[in-house]
């Protein structure tokens, strides 16, 4: 993937190229603006899938992840177009390589990825299931190979598991990990973690990566919600 972010370190844009043909799949709404020759798709994130099953694939994905009904494509028709992307949300933007070892994305941190790199979704356990926001019932599995683009909300930090000792990441922290790696998904302290207001966690176990975020948007989101009023 030939693309470049903005200077700004707070809320930065990814330029993606594309050479005549190439595609680029986005996040719904990602779109900023584009140079040369783009057609821009939106369709059912059907992950291949072609028809009825096609439809009940995505409509079954968005019930049960969170995920976009549906995915927009970037098509180049010139050689050399550009085309600019964002998140939502202000925060960084980064790259994650699929292919030699593949990732696994909490809900919301997929922008965009290459035409070779895809995804499927892998069923929870039960708890993780009941009690993550990791996506419900289902969470993100990358397939394929080639780059795609993650964002996150505040600063970025990559931790690395040697097998030693699990780690434990608060759920609305955690972006991306290798999917090598076993978790499980718990309360952090007492009844939904009230005693410590940490609610629920990541217990990561063996070998690989964890990328997080250094913001909370569920903390932020009520803490702006304390000065919106009720009526």
């Amino acid at each position: 993937m030939n693309y470049e972010l903005s200077e700004s370190t707070f809320a930065p844009i990814a330029k993606v190229t594309l050479q005549r043909g190439e595609q680029l799949r986005i996040e719904p709404g990602a779109m900023v603006y584009e140079i040369g020759e783009i057609e821009l798709e939106g369709q059912m994130n059907t992950n291949g899938k072609k028809g009825l099953g096609g439809a009940l694939s995505a409509l079954g994905r968005s019930v049960t992840s969170g995920e976009s009904f549906f995915i927009s494509t970037a098509t180049a028709h010139s050689a050399n177009a550009m085309i600019a992307i964002a998140p939502a949300v202000p925060g960084k933007i980064f790259a994650l390589d699929v292919g030699a070892e593949h990732w696994r994305l909490n809900t919301g941190a997929f922008l965009a990825s290459e035409e070779n790199v895809n995804y499927q979704m892998k069923r929870q356990k039960l708890s993780g299931a009941l009690l993550g926001g990791t996506g419900g019932f289902f969470v993100m599995e990358t397939t394929g190979s080639g780059q795609i683009l993650v964002s996150a909300f505040g600063d970025v930090e990559k931790i690395e598991l040697d097998g030693s000792a699990p780690v434990i990441i608060d759920n609305q922290h955690v972006i991306a990990w290798t999917s090598s790696l076993d978790y499980n998904i718990k309360v952090a302290s007492g009844t939904f973690g009230f005693k410590t207001g940490e609610g629920v966690v990541n217990e990561f176990h063996g070998r690989g990566s964890v990328y997080i975020q250094t913001r909370n948007l569920e903390s932020f989101a009520s803490h702006i919600n304390t000065f919106i009023p009720n009526s």
